[in-house]
């Protein structure tokens, strides 16, 4: 991943410039990086979903907006126009996208974005906080308080201890009253889901079968949710669920293709659940929450923007303990 000049991009009717001041790393970052078959960039592609500054050019139509505002931004595209953009269901649009994927994001000093994706944060919150928030912090309310439909006194299994979505998922359980336990890969990475709030820890070996710890510690009940963006620990997951359960999924770190038996899925009533991102009115009802330190992402560490090499290797190492995020304004 190589530093580059580009020239600014021009002010547009709608859209706003920001200047930002952090950006925040995602696994889908790497994903991009790496490639798959039938991603088309423009090169030379700019990465980043997550990021957050300050505004200082608007187009002329913009209203209830004004330069200097601090920001964050929304990373889930849609155009606007279509049927699903105008029900409020962005993140169904007909021509979506998500910023960093097919166009190009945050790993940037000038971003040019709608207005419709800004979200305005206190001026003395922390702009590597609000970025390292978005994505994930989104993507988890969507799936499961919009989608998943939490309910207070529910048990709540989440699969890994500490990646973004996950150290999200247990704050949002916890937060709606749920009871939540945690798989985790190692004792540190357990001791970060205790931290932020999780009631029981399991720690994972290869090829153990966590699921019959689950049912235990669950009086031979299940769970009412799983959260599972691994793929390849569905079979698991599908075990661990109580009669009716639900399987809420947003991601595939393992493996998108996975084999599974379906006898779970009928025999025990299961729902599975699949969601990307979420709407514009869940992505300001958890940055409120955000705002008012009432949720706070875990970082793991915080790179200057001229190590961006160095920070995508810690993501890819497994290391990480949270998010990681890129300081812009050094």
């Amino acid at each position: 991943m190589e530093m580059a000049d580009l020239p600014s991009p021009k002010i547009k009717n709608g859209h706003a410039l920001v200047r930002l001041s952090a950006a925040a790393l995602n696994r889908m970052d790497i994903f991009v990086r790496i490639g798959w078959p039938g991603l088309r960039l423009e090169l030379p592609h700019i990465p980043g979903a997550d990021g957050a500054g300050e505004i200082i050019t608007l187009g002329d139509d913009v209203k209830n907006w004004k330069i200097g505002d601090h920001v964050v931004i929304n990373s889930n595209l849609g155009c606007g126009e279509c049927e699903n953009c105008k029900n409020g269901k962005d993140n169904l649009c007909s021509d979506w996208h998500l910023l960093g994927e097919t166009v190009r994001g945050t790993y940037t000093e000038i971003l040019l974005i709608p207005t419709r994706q800004l979200y305005k944060i206190p001026v003395d919150f922390s702009y590597e906080v609000a970025s390292a928030s978005g994505l994930v912090f989104h993507t988890a309310w969507h799936s499961l308080i919009t989608k998943g439909a939490l309910a207070a006194g529910e048990t709540v299994l989440i699969v890994g201890a500490s990646g973004g979505v996950n150290t999200a998922s247990i704050q949002i359980a916890k937060y709606s009253g749920a009871k939540v336990i945690v798989i985790g890969s190692s004792k540190e990475k357990l001791d970060l889901a205790e931290s932020l709030g999780a009631d029981e820890l399991v720690l994972r070996t290869p090829n153990d079968d966590w699921s019959r710890t689950v049912y235990n510690l669950t009086l031979k009940r299940g769970v009412d949710i799983v959260v599972d963006n691994v793929g390849s620990t569905f079979p698991l997951s599908l075990r661990s669920l109580k009669k009716g359960g639900r399987l809420l999924t947003v991601g595939n770190t393992a493996s998108p293709r996975i084999e599974i038996d379906n006898r779970y899925i009928f025999g025990k009533h299961l729902t599975i659940i699949g969601s990307t991102m979420g709407t514009i009115a869940d992505f300001s009802i958890v940055m409120n929450l955000i705002t008012t330190n009432q949720l706070k992402p875990a970082i793991s560490k915080i790179f200057p923007f001229s190590e961006v090499r160095k920070a995508h290797e810690h993501l890819e190492s497994g290391r990480n303990l949270g998010k990681v995020v890129l300081s812009i304004a050094e």
